[in-house]
């Protein structure tokens, strides 16, 4: 790729920013038009630069200001006043040879005034003015020419013919075809991330009518400007068949390098999937809404023509009675969960009380009776053989435990 204008992106003007968005695979036009007599060319007639000369003179006494004559670069010049008709003129080669003098013939005392020549660039704003000072005297020896401070005065001897120069050969007044060249409109692309000073330079569009395109072969097929771009004033770009990877930042970048003008506008591109088309077709069959199908592809209109396996997806409505049973289903769920709910809950209380029950029968269920219960005093006999001494206070307990002893141990039946 070729490199872009390495010049200060800082010296031109940015006219205009733009986003533009367009689908994949169409065509994508980039507007640039300035409608500007410096980007537009008028052909038949060159109108770009112009030359003219005024007089202010008081010689009747009104001080008023007349203009004398005016020529175009690609023009005839025209004589205002028909007194003056073939009396004054300029040279007719004065755009190319950069002399602009005005020559006046048979002089006379009405002549005098100051007198300006004017040259005018309309395409670069310039504006040029030139004065001179003529006097008419009637003496040969006082003929004179010189300059008084501000401007050069020309004094003439009456009936002669004299010539009031105005000389500039700059090239911007002179060279019309060199100009054609210098005034240019390049399009330069930027891919995402990379800066302006490193976008690639697309086409080259020239008002002689030269052309330069940049790039491969496919990249200068698919992306153009019309040459009658410095006719019409239209200088946009066209891109077809478009891409994911011709996103990026476009510069349309109008010079005119004589007159110094840099214009630019610029163009955001973002390349979208493009919208596949959707049609209603009605189902005839019974108790079936209509249906929306989408076909990603054209259906042909003779019915003898073979066509492929295609797939069409149909999407059918809900009708209200499917809605009611999708409601039913969920109502139903949630009953039996809710019932399944209290089935645990109640079986975990009843196991909780049984648990209880338990504890307190444990310790209480039954009473005690004594009846059921059979003393055995057989093992009280090896305590009665042991000679128990006591000290008593009398002799009458002394005799009850001796009584006691005697006894032999009985078996008691409690049941009796």
């Amino acid at each position: 790729s070729v490199p872009a204008d390495a010049s200060n992106p800082q010296d031109s003007v940015v006219v205009s920013v733009l986003n533009i968005s367009a689908a994949l695979g169409s065509q994508a036009v980039l507007p640039c038009k300035s409608y500007r007599m410096v980007w537009t060319q008028d052909r038949l007639n060159d109108r770009q630069r112009v030359v003219h000369w005024d007089v202010y003179s008081n010689y009747y006494g009104d001080n008023k200001m007349e203009r004398l004559c005016d020529m175009y670069s690609a023009g005839d010049q025209r004589v205002y006043s028909s007194y003056n008709q073939g009396r004054i003129f300029m040279p007719q080669n004065a755009f190319t040879d950069g002399n602009f003098s005005l020559v006046i013939k048979d002089v006379a005392e009405s002549d005098e005034g100051t007198y300006s020549c004017n040259l005018h660039h309309h395409y670069c704003h310039l504006y040029e003015t030139v004065k001179i000072q003529l006097a008419i005297t009637k003496k040969a020896e006082d003929a004179n020419q010189y300059w008084d401070g501000e401007k050069p005065v020309i004094v003439a001897l009456e009936g002669s013919t004299v010539t009031l120069p105005c000389v500039n050969r700059n090239h911007i007044w002179t060279e019309r075809h060199s100009e054609e060249e210098q005034q240019v409109v390049h399009w330069d692309r930027q891919p995402p991330g990379v800066p302006h000073d490193r976008a690639d330079r697309l086409i080259d569009l020239y008002a002689s009518g030269e052309r330069r395109s940049y790039g491969p072969l496919f990249i200068r097929q698919k992306m153009n400007i019309t040459d009658t771009a410095f006719a019409l004033g239209d200088f946009s770009l066209r891109i077809s068949q478009l891409e994911s990877a011709d996103e990026g930042t476009y510069s349309c970048h109008l010079h005119h390098h004589y007159c110094g003008l840099h214009e630019r506008r610029i163009y955001q591109v973002f390349v979208t999937e493009p919208v596949r088309e959707t049609k209603v077709v009605n189902l005839t069959t019974h108790n079936i809404a209509p249906a929306i199908a989408c076909f990603p592809f054209p259906l042909p209109s003779d019915p003898n023509v073979v066509r492929g396996h295609n797939v069409i997806n149909v999407i059918i409505p809900e009708s209200r009675v499917h809605f009611f049973q999708q409601l039913g289903y969920i109502l139903a769920t949630l009953l039996l969960f809710i019932v399944l709910l209290i089935i645990v809950v109640l079986v975990t209380r009843k196991r909780r009380q049984r648990g209880y029950e338990y504890n307190v029968k444990k310790y209480g269920e039954k009473d005690v009776n004594l009846k059921e219960f059979t003393v055995d005093t057989t093992d009280l006999t090896q305590y009665k053989s042991e000679d128990i001494r006591l000290d008593y206070k009398n002799n009458i307990l002394k005799e009850k435990a001796e009584q006691a002893r005697s006894f032999p141990a009985k078996n008691i039946d409690l049941d009796k």
